[in-house]
């Protein structure tokens, strides 16, 4: 099904400098980049996975699956995702296109930040690749000026309902 690559784009432009009151901010709480980037996956595909424990999905602070909030969570979810909800693969780096995610490592081990791609050249590099996120809040910021020392392509193949 249709995961609408220009809505979590437009979505992630339209907040990336504020928060949504709609959604709790983790800023204070380990980090609000993969709230983000879920809270921009969800606007382009408007299904959530509700299934308790493994699912990706949002009602409350208090009521979240770990997918949502979770770098190496929501990585789990896009990657093995058979049920509802967005799903991907992680691809090269040349294969982004804006709507799909980049999580960054910064010790090479663990990933720690998640970004959502939101403008590419016709080809995509390291070069043209820009990311919009929150913790550190970026609007279009390039992928070139983060210090990292690895990172992984979610490309989003679609959805499921």
């Amino acid at each position: 099904m249709a995961y609408i690559r220009a809505r979590a784009v437009d979505y992630a432009l339209r907040w990336a400098f504020k928060r949504n009151p709609q959604y709790a901010n983790f800023d204070l709480m380990g980090g609000d980049c993969t709230n983000f980037v879920s809270q921009c996956l969800y606007a382009g595909c408007q299904v959530m996975n509700i299934t308790k424990d493994v699912g990706w999905y949002y009602f409350s602070l208090n009521d979240r699956s770990a997918a949502w909030t979770g770098v190496q969570y929501l990585y789990t979810f896009l990657t093995t995702n058979q049920g509802p909800g967005p799903y991907g693969r992680q691809l090269p780096l040349e294969a982004a296109e804006p709507g799909d995610v980049i999580q960054l490592s910064f010790d090479g081990v663990n990933y720690a930040h998640s970004l959502l791609v939101t403008r590419t050249g016709d080809t995509s590099s390291v070069s043209n690749i820009m990311l919009t996120s929150h913790t550190f809040d970026a609007k279009n910021r390039p992928l070139t000026t983060y210090f990292y020392q690895s990172l992984r392509l979610i490309h989003l193949d679609g959805a499921r309902y």
